[in-house]
């Protein structure tokens, strides 16, 4: 996939040539920042066997809630500790009947969603929190050595997850429990902690994502992130972790989201339809899959 990147940017730079510009690619940053940040969790999700349907819907109530306390107490503080305890409820009420209740993470997920959704649609009373309190933009539009804070929060996010990932025994376990949940349990392993700790994660994540994102535009509200779960998923299946568990690394999931990122930014630039931008990644997640069960047929 790295090839891929390379020829995508090749093809990127004739097509649009100002892609290369700093400050265009300081855009492309700033507008993926959020779903890369859920993508390095859905990295550890997926690479244990599971996967998160509810990233979207908590993304929403995580914007919907920082929003809205900003808007009532005058506290972005308060209301960021809100929104993140919001996040870290979902993920343990995922991990929890995920992991503990043995419930099919899709299931667990989609119904999951549906509830979170619901719960944003009533905090909200459907109606968006519009918020015009300079402090609560801070954490989008606030810059450090010139670059904006969305992405330092990226690179450190990305960071850490790898480190946590690949330098860790808790990065270890992760994949023993993704090669082999079963033998992951006969060796002792706490396989209902680990695989919480995950969705755990996810939540919490998606959260931060939607706080970001409501302070970049200034507007906290329950019907955002409908693509966000197709975004992260494809970010982490595009750059190579196997949906099928015991396979990846936090480094492909961000070589998944260069990739998207740039052919989201060239579709921009020539003016296709977002419709259209659905289908291709609808596409390139199907061809992913199907790339990924392929060399691991060939490889038994």
């Amino acid at each position: 996939m790295l090839w891929v990147l390379l020829l995508l940017v090749a093809a990127a730079t004739v097509l649009y040539p100002g892609f290369l510009r700093p400050a265009n690619l300081q855009d492309i940053l700033t507008q993926n920042a959020a779903v890369g940040i859920i993508a390095v969790a859905m990295t550890f999700v997926i690479i244990s066997g599971g996967f998160d349907l509810s990233v979207g819907a908590t993304y929403a109530l995580g914007s919907t809630i920082f929003a809205g306390v900003t808007k009532s107490t005058g506290s972005v503080a308060l209301a960021g500790v809100c929104a993140l305890l919001a996040g870290l409820a979902v993920g343990g009420a995922n991990g929890t009947i995920i992991a503990r209740w043995k419930v099919n993470p899709f299931v667990t997920t989609l119904g999951m969603s549906s509830v979170i959704a619901g719960l944003a649609y009533v905090y909200s009373n459907s109606a968006p929190f519009i918020v015009d309190q300079f402090s609560f933009q801070y954490l989008a539009l606030t810059a450090v050595a010139g670059v904006p804070l969305p992405i330092w929060i990226l690179l450190a996010v990305f960071l850490a997850g790898a480190l946590l990932l690949s330098q860790t025994g808790y990065g270890r376990n992760i994949f023993a429990i993704g090669g082999n949940e079963e033998a992951a349990r006969l060796s002792g392993l706490r396989v209902p902690w680990l695989v919480g700790s995950a969705y755990v994660m996810t939540g919490v994540m998606a959260a931060l994502a939607g706080m970001i994102d409501a302070s970049r535009l200034g507007v906290g509200q329950a019907d955002v992130g409908a693509t966000v779960a197709l975004d992260t998923i494809a970010i982490v299946v595009v750059g190579g972790t196997s949906l099928r568990g015991g396979e990846g690394a936090v480094w492909r999931s961000a070589v998944g989201l260069l990739i998207l990122a740039t052919l989201t930014n060239v579709f921009y630039s020539l003016n296709i339809s977002q419709h259209w931008q659905l289908i291709a990644k609808g596409c390139i997640v199907v061809t992913a899959v199907a790339l990924d069960s392929l060399l691991r047929s060939r490889r038994t």
